[in-house]
């Protein structure tokens, strides 16, 4: 009894020391978003489109009409402004929309069916080079945005190749070799599609840097992302590519900005709706007050045959 009645008394004044809370949520409030990316041989393209609302609706009119047109977007490459059309998809010559829709990884006839505003250079294009920095202006109800990206040297592979894994004769992962650049920053965006296919896929995390690589020579492995959402093979054989596939392999060099937006892009995108993960602010190189990224991409490309 003698510790009954002291336990009971704490926990009778611990009960009464409450105190309610209030929590102040921050409305919403809407921002411009800027999507844009240019890379070597290819003409920039720019998406421009507003935040949505947690509790808007979710379906392909409510998609198509974040979208916004009627903006000034021009890219400079050091020496010359280039003015990036508004043009609509479904008004495009077959081969613009189709370069757009290899841009986006999207299917062509699909795009050319939507109504979607997008900013690219159809009278006057540009091309992105190796070694130049492009910079980009977007002005938009009264407001002027920028940023700035550098088409880096890419950083080829020593060797790519394939071998069977996980038990399996005939399935595997793709691997390379590489030989990251010493005393200096590396980030690289990884992605692949079948010899036949007319847009790329981006593999489960796409991007890397060489924080715990500089310098040094490696072999790694990738999964196949095409397959791995297939229903009609049972679910141990997918994510690997099946021998005597033939696929495109292609590596592309990225600036720090662009890598750390991505990393924490897929960071978001793969802990979705898992109330344990830690919320993400996904930083961005766009000045102004604008939320995304204005990317450049130096790619290097591989065929390679799946056969040991």
């Amino acid at each position: 009894m003698k510790y009954l009645i002291p336990f009971i008394l704490l926990i009778s004044v611990l009960s009464s020391c409450t105190k309610e809370v209030q929590i102040d949520i921050p409305g919403y409030k809407e921002q411009l978003v800027i999507d844009g990316s240019i890379e070597t041989d290819s003409r920039p393209l720019v998406l421009l489109s507003t935040t949505a609302n947690v509790y808007s609706p979710t379906n392909i009119e409510a998609y198509l009409s974040s979208f916004v047109a009627g903006a000034v977007v021009t890219v400079n490459n050091g020496s010359q402004t280039f003015t990036l059309e508004n043009v609509y998809t479904d008004e495009m010559l077959p081969g613009d929309v189709e370069e757009v829709a290899r841009i986006l990884g999207f299917p062509t006839n699909l795009l050319a069916n939507l109504h979607m505003p997008v900013y690219f250079p159809v009278s006057n294009p540009v091309y992105g080079e190796v070694g130049k920095t492009y910079s980009l202006t977007v002005t938009h109800d009264g407001k002027t945005y920028t940023a700035e990206t550098t088409i880096l040297t890419p950083s080829p592979l020593v060797e790519t190749f394939w071998k069977p894994d996980a038990g399996f004769t005939d399935r595997g992962f793709s691997w390379a070799k590489m030989a990251d650049p010493a005393g200096q920053y590396d980030a690289y965006h990884w992605s692949v599609k079948y010899l036949n296919d007319a847009y790329f896929t981006t593999t489960f995390n796409p991007v890397y840097d060489d924080q715990f690589f500089d310098g040094l020579t490696f072999d790694f492995a990738y999964e196949n992302p095409m397959n791995c959402n297939n229903t009609y093979e049972p679910e141990e054989y997918r994510c690997y590519f099946r021998q005597n596939d033939t696929i495109v392999i292609k590596l592309s060099k990225i600036d720090r900005y662009v890598h750390d937006f991505m990393e924490k892009k897929y960071t978001q995108i793969y802990s979705a709706g898992n109330p344990f993960s830690t919320p993400t602010n996904i930083p961005t190189n766009i000045q102004g007050g604008a939320l995304g990224i204005w990317a450049g991409y130096s790619p290097w490309y591989d065929t390679l045959i799946c056969v040991e």
